[in-house]
């Protein structure tokens, strides 16, 4: 007899774009434990158990039995739900948010912005993250549960044991990834974190990892770290290129809001879903056209912020709303640069009168940045510093007897003048 024709290949999928523009997403239904593909074709949509694609390649969705989506550890939309206009779907989600967290007014118009980002991220090649600051107990894990269950295909990785199950989720699921800073507590799992949000902001900036192979041999992996990311941390980065991809909110400085229920009620999962179905059709109506709209780059800000705030910019619903972030990401660089200059100045004075009057080392004021317990100084050199010095206060420095130091008729000029102005002009 005749041999039946070859079925084509069936891929598990949690999302794809075809050539022909058509959307297709992971859904899970928890109340039913099924999954299954949303696609979406000129803003209509329907639900299937499978897509065979022009290629003829056929996707079907990852069973609903795997533990990611089983235990909800990635958030999916169980079915795509009409919102209305973007004006009802913003007020919607900006509602959800304040009702469970307590941020500034900005901080909040930039949260409900970034949410929408992140459901048409990969429209973009630049990314800025989003970040809360604050010690033990000032609502950082509250704003990570409540915001991360609004993103795209959030992955929530403060419950990975260690940094590589992060690499694998976020490989292939391509979502969100939601991070609390303070679950990694060893140096070396800190610096993989590093190299996440250093190479994650940026499409085409994979991380290579060492794998070993079927045979047991080591071969490198190039995992894709690009997408948003919602973290929570304590401190702040020593590296200011990283720094300057944050909006940041500092948590915990003020009384909490009345009205804020101390513990998260379990409604708020199914609002969250109820919201993620909504975004879900965002995703379907304005991804193919979400783009970079170049006449937002901020004359009043760095280049490589303007680079990662642009996207924000771009999709914000009105405005009103680009102005607002636009202004927190001004007073956000402005805090930065003077935090760093008064603190150089600072402890330059203090070495200087403590027997360092014939020229400060480089070395000493570096080993004060590092002795401050703040986790942005613990790794700093004296090299990093030296360039800070002259970049922040215009501060030359000399060689005496093999060791740089800044000289005295150096410091007296910058503070005789009150001169801590960034001289970069």
């Amino acid at each position: 007899g005749n041999a039946s024709p070859k079925k084509p290949p069936t891929t598990p999928t949690t999302g794809h774009i075809a050539d022909d523009g058509t959307l297709v997403e992971l859904l899970y239904d928890p109340a039913q434990r099924r999954t299954a593909l949303a696609v979406g074709r000129d803003g209509e949509w329907t639900i299937e158990q499978a897509v065979t694609l022009p290629t003829g390649e056929r996707l079907a969705p990852y069973g609903p039995g795997n533990p990611l989506i089983r235990h909800q550890v990635v958030v999916l939309a169980s079915e795509p739900v009409e919102y209305g206009s973007m004006a009802d779907l913003a007020a919607e989600i900006r509602e959800y948010i304040h009702k469970y967290v307590d941020l500034t007014p900005a901080f909040e118009t930039a949260a409900v912005t970034y949410v929408l980002l992140t459901w048409v991220y990969d429209a973009f090649n630049e990314l800025p993250y989003l970040r809360v600051r604050g010690d033990y107990g000032s609502g950082k894990t509250r704003f990570l549960l409540v915001l991360g269950a609004l993103c795209y295909k959030a992955f929530f990785g403060s419950g990975a044991s260690t940094v590589s199950p992060i690499f694998h989720i976020q490989d292939a699921f391509r979502g969100t990834l939601v991070l609390d800073e303070a679950d990694f507590r060893l140096s070396d799992e800190k610096a993989e974190v590093v190299k996440i949000l250093n190479n994650g902001n940026v499409a085409g900036m994979p991380v290579l990892r060492t794998m070993q192979n079927g045979k047991g041999e080591l071969q490198p992996r190039a995992f894709q770290v690009f997408g948003p990311k919602v973290l929570a941390s304590r401190g702040t980065y020593e590296d200011q290129a990283l720094e300057s991809r944050f909006l940041t909110e500092v948590m915990g400085g003020r009384p909490l809001r009345q009205g804020i229920p101390i513990n998260l009620p379990d409604a708020y999962r199914d609002e969250a879903r109820a919201l993620r179905n909504k975004l879900l059709v965002y995703r379907f109506r304005n991804r193919l056209s979400a783009g970079i709209d170049p006449s937002l780059v901020d004359e009043a800000l760095e280049a490589r912020r303007n680079q990662v705030l642009v996207p924000l910019l771009s999709i914000a619903p009105d405005s009103a709303t680009r102005r607002s972030i636009a202004k927190l990401s001004q007073v956000e660089q402005h805090t930065n640069s003077d935090n760093i200059r008064q603190r150089l100045v600072s402890i330059i004075h203090e070495l200087m009168v403590h027997g360092h009057e014939k020229g400060v080392p480089v070395k000493a004021i570096s080993d004060e940045l590092r002795g401050s317990g703040e986790a942005m100084y613990a790794n700093v050199q004296p090299r990093y510093v030296g360039a800070l010095l002259r970049r922040s206060l215009g501060l030359s420095t000399a060689k005496r007897h093999g060791v740089f130091v800044v000289l005295p008729e150096e410091i007296h000029r910058v503070l005789s003048s009150g001169d801590t102005g960034d001289r970069r002009a």
